[in-house]
């Protein structure tokens, strides 16, 4: 490959008396002239590679196949309206509906395709208020996580002059007349997709007023790098504020309410001090308040706070990872993870254990919630070869009911299979792995094999469909999804060992997977490509540097790439409590090991490597990508290409379904090239 000359600056820290070179700073200024010609030089390189793959074209045709079908959200009340989303098949963005009544006319409330012209002003969140009467809603623009908030009149669809600015990591909590949100004061001009985020504040807006008149909540300006979010009762009666403050390394949270019925009250702590232990509102009961915390409970339970005598548990620790809980209908809905797939009960407020909820099989279910008042509860169901399908439970009888299903033209669920597997990871750690593959799979060594993970932040990665993953089974692929250690599988302790001075264990349970299925004839070094995003993408570029030979192919996506400098950036500081910072010196060590940047090596064969970022992504900056790219392009040793795709106008994720498209096509077009895979019914003229 004929890589852009990229400069090399003379640009060295120290840290803790080590010195680090960086010679590619000068590409975290994504305001500078050279950046954006390196970026253009880059795509250019990139995108004359994949036009030349004879498919490419033909296979995104395919995913457009795939993708197109219906695809509905679970339905939310608010008074006698029913509120929920869906994307006829193609559209960027799906469109929010409303209707009156379970039978009522459904009618277009929110439409985001008309809001700009390239479809990437995406709804993100948006909350009725109690009387029905109004929607508060927020939106994104070209994949930035800053929202700008808006209101319309539900009954007549007009958009109140209300805008609210600056928005992030925010609540939408409704009082009265207007609702809670937290913010941050504007950034510096033209740097507002990197500059660090500092003095997250709440504050109470009132319809129709300006954001200049809105009322400050809380702030807390000793400690800038607190996130506070707030939410309301659904009786409104109690304003719950959750306090974190991961920049400092502590993974939980403090938690205060505040009773609204009271304009002299102030925030009283129910937990006083940020720890490490979490704790999760979940609904008043009265004036007590039901928690989910996992103090004194990795695997978490459920308490009963009454500011008057203290806890009280309502549902104890299991052996099981307890997930989510909500209310809804006088009832509590808790869902347990068990070996990674979803097991949900009703429980009364008393915590007594009246039933579970039968699901169609392994999977993953999620949505339970509602008002007091509701008499059936919505939640949907999806697996690995199982389409998302949502379903309607009635309360009083405890029987669920198909309500929408997702009809995918030429799937036959029974063309796939689906297996769990248990392997050792290096130091003996039980690890589970979720294998997809068509049936009838010969157990050969040289199917293509996709293996996929994340391992971090407490997110457990769940058995889930994605149509567009058909296009690869559909070409003998076996996919891979294993469930590491970082995340939230087997809750807080399976999340502790492989966070700060234990992230090795992840690498290390990620390298293990890729042997055992090569140890078990699924498939070979030859025909094995990885992937994994943001923390998955940390995940692929540090594997790769430790084992480059284990694998074909790589794809890391808007990683974290340099382990060093995460902290400087929009919120990156709030990763410290997972990864640990440079600035401790025993953390430093740990983090300059494995960070992807500092550890590649000159004339060390890579695999084929394909890496993706997006110009818009204020989450994980795409300085991480783009000095990691320049750093491979000049150590790798040529026998493999390295590329770097950079998109325009979009974010952490795609920010519509279009770019989500071509990205797709593109990352499988670069997978199936490399790995050998003629997709048998793409066959292109050449």
């Amino acid at each position: 490959m004929d890589y852009p000359d990229t400069r090399k600056d003379d640009q060295v820290d120290d840290y803790h008396g080590t010195k680090v070179a960086d010679p590619y700073r000068w590409l975290e200024d994504d305001n500078s002239a050279e950046t954006l010609a390196w970026v253009t030089a880059q795509n250019q390189i990139t995108f004359h590679y994949l036009e030349q793959i004879p498919y490419r074209s033909l296979l995104k045709q395919r995913l457009q196949e795939l993708y197109n079908y219906p695809k509905y959200s679970i339905p939310s009340r608010s008074g006698a309206y029913y509120l929920w989303s869906k994307n006829d098949g193609l559209q960027n963005q799906s469109v929010l509906y409303v209707q009156n009544g379970l039978d009522g006319t459904p009618r277009v409330l929110i439409d985001p395709n008309q809001l700009s012209p390239d479809g990437t002003v995406r709804l993100i969140a948006g909350e009725a208020s109690q009387d029905g009467r109004y929607f508060a809603y927020y939106l994104s623009s070209g994949g930035s996580d800053w929202l700008e908030g808006r209101v319309l009149e539900i009954e007549t669809g007009k958009v109140l002059e209300d805008h609210l600015e600056w928005l992030k990591v925010t609540g939408l909590a409704w009082f009265n007349d207007g609702f809670f949100y937290s913010r941050y004061d504007a950034p510096e001009g033209g740097h507002d997709l990197s500059s660090r985020n500092e003095g997250h504040k709440v504050y109470y807006h009132r319809l129709f007023t300006a954001q200049g008149d809105d009322r400050l909540v809380y702030e807390d300006k000793a400690h800038p790098q607190r996130f506070h979010t707030l939410q309301t009762t659904e009786d409104e009666r109690f304003a719950l504020l959750t306090v974190s403050e991961r920049g400092q390394g502590k993974d939980g949270n403090a938690l205060f309410f505040l009773d609204l019925l009271r304009p002299e009250a102030a925030f009283t702590p129910i937990v006083a001090e940020v720890t490490n232990d979490s704790f999760q509102a979940v609904d008043s009961v009265g004036d007590k308040f039901l928690i989910l915390t996992n103090q004194d409970a990795p695997n978490g339970r459920i308490v009963l706070y009454d500011p008057a005598s203290g806890w009280n548990d309502i549902v104890p620790e299991t052996k099981d990872s307890l997930t989510s809980a909500s209310t809804q209908g006088g009832k509590l809905f808790v869902t347990y993870s068990r070996d990674v797939t979803s097991h949900p009960y009703v429980y009364s407020l008393e915590g007594r254990m009246e039933n579970p909820i039968a699901l169609p099989g392994p999977g993953t279910a999620g949505g339970f919630g509602g008002r007091h008042d509701d008499t059936s509860a919505f939640y949907a169901y999806s697996s690995f070869n199982y389409p998302s399908t949502i379903f309607r439970y009635e309360i009083a009888s405890g029987k669920s009911a198909l309500f929408r299903e997702s009809a995918i033209k030429d799937f036959r669920a029974e063309d796939y299979e689906t297996t769990q597997v248990f392997y050792p990871s290096k130091d003996g750690t039980r690890v589970p792995m979720f294998l997809v593959y068509k049936r009838g799979l010969k157990l050969d060594g040289n199917n293509p094999t996709l293996l996929y993970g994340y391992g971090g932040f407490n997110i457990t990665v769940a058995p889930e469909f994605n149509p567009l993953r058909l296009a690869l089974l559909e070409q003998g692929f076996v996919y891979a999804s294993v469930n590491l250690r970082g995340g939230g599988e087997y809750g807080e302790t399976w999340h502790q060992a492989g966070m700060k001075l234990a992230k090795q264990n992840v690498f290390d349970d990620f390298i293990a997977a890729a042997e055992w299925l090569i140890a078990n004839n699924y498939t070979s070094p030859a025909r094995l490509a990885i992937t994994g995003g943001s923390n998955g993408g940390l995940l692929v570029g540090a594997v790769i540097n430790q084992r480059p030979e284990l694998f074909r192919a790589a794809v890391p996506q808007v990683g974290v790439m340099d382990m060093l400098r995460f902290q400087k950036f929009t919120i990156g500081w709030n990763w410290i409590a997972d990864y640990g910072s440079s600035d401790n010196p025993e953390e430093f060590k740990a983090l300059y090991r494995y960070s992807p940047l500092h550890n590649l090596r000159a004339g060390v064969t890579y695999p084929a490597t394909l890496i993706t970022t997006a110009d818009h992504d204020d989450r994980v900056v795409p300085a991480h990508s783009f000095k990691y790219a320049a750093a491979m392009q000049e150590k790798a040793s040529n026998s493999n290409p390295v590329l770097i795709r950079i998109d325009t106008q979009s974010g952490h994720g795609a920010s519509n379904t279009s770019k989500a498209l071509d990205t797709a096509a593109d990352v499988y077009s670069f997978l199936m090239h490399n790995l050998g895979v003629e997709p048998h019914f793409l066959q292109a003229p050449r």
